[in-house]
């Protein structure tokens, strides 16, 4: 059943409270060193680390895509795929962190190791941000969603430097930035099962939208099974097929993006609330 915007807001707001309490009481999380032992090791056309780093490739594509979707925004008729231009901000955030994470994440996957892996984790934090505040702004409020968007990107970007300055003290804690990626998207679920789609938007709306979460999910646990995957059969890894299948989801959302329609608030004159 759908619950008012209020009582959506006040719901996610206490899960993520509640999120970051659990964390900060959990104590410090540093990286684990066996993170950047990937199973897939072998050179290909001279490139070390091959298949983790040439997976990265679709998220340049998808990224593109979903950026010309937001470029082309546009529909006759009162109608749009955005309801306010300033959305167009948030969904571009999304896009292009995940077109900069194809060149992060391969810059990574050269030669794993902390220092690098800030440079993956950077672009990645931009993207859950625009994530959330695109559908803040489109199931919750767009006034919101206008206050939310900046500090959502320092609070991401503020993450990932302070996990990697700790980490050069030897203390590192990844606690601000699991809050980023697992809070934000335990918010999004939260939005998705809370508040459906305006009746304007397209039914498809909810289904890419739930594909996007469903490769997300699928993409976390081939991470934690790279080395099983790779086991199989040695042809392919777990991160490998992570980066296929978390670009894949972000694909959902480009073509989420590309199949709906939405009537301008101010064909609606209609504010924003």
């Amino acid at each position: 059943m759908p619950t008012s915007p209020t009582r959506a807001a006040a719901l996610a707001s206490f899960v993520l409270v509640a999120s970051a309490v659990a964390l900060l009481l959990s104590g410090r999380i540093p990286q684990n060193p066996a993170y950047h032992g990937l199973a897939d090791r072998r050179t290909l056309l001279g490139v070390p680390n091959a298949l983790d780093v040439l997976s990265n490739l679709p998220f340049v594509v998808v990224g593109a895509l979903g950026l010309a979707v937001v470029r082309r925004g546009g529909g006759g008729n009162g109608a749009a795929t955005f309801a306010d231009p300033w959305e167009r901000w948030p969904a571009a955030a999304l896009f292009l962190g995940t077109l900069l994470t194809a060149f992060g994440s391969s810059w990574y996957h050269l030669a794993p190791d902390s220092a690098r892996l800030l440079w993956d984790r950077l672009p990645m934090s931009v993207a859950f941000a625009g994530l959330l505040t695109s559908l803040v702004a489109e199931r919750l409020s767009l006034a919101f969603a206008r206050r939310l968007f900046v500090p959502a990107l320092v609070f991401g970007v503020g993450s990932v430097v302070y996990w990697r300055v700790t980490e050069s003290w030897g203390a590192g804690d990844l606690r601000p930035y699991a809050l980023v990626q697992f809070g934000s998207l335990l918010a999004v679920v939260l939005l998705t099962l809370l508040r459906p789609p305006a009746p304007e938007a397209v039914r498809a709306d909810t289904s890419w939208l739930a594909g996007a979460l469903g490769c997300y999910a699928l993409a976390k646990l081939l991470e934690a099974l790279d080395h099983q995957v790779f086991a199989l059969g040695g042809v392919v890894s777990g991160h490998t097929l992570k980066h296929l299948v978390a670009a894949a989801g972000v694909g959902c959302l480009a073509a989420r993006l590309a199949a709906r329609t939405r009537p301008r608030l101010a064909a609606q004159q209609a504010p924003a609330r």
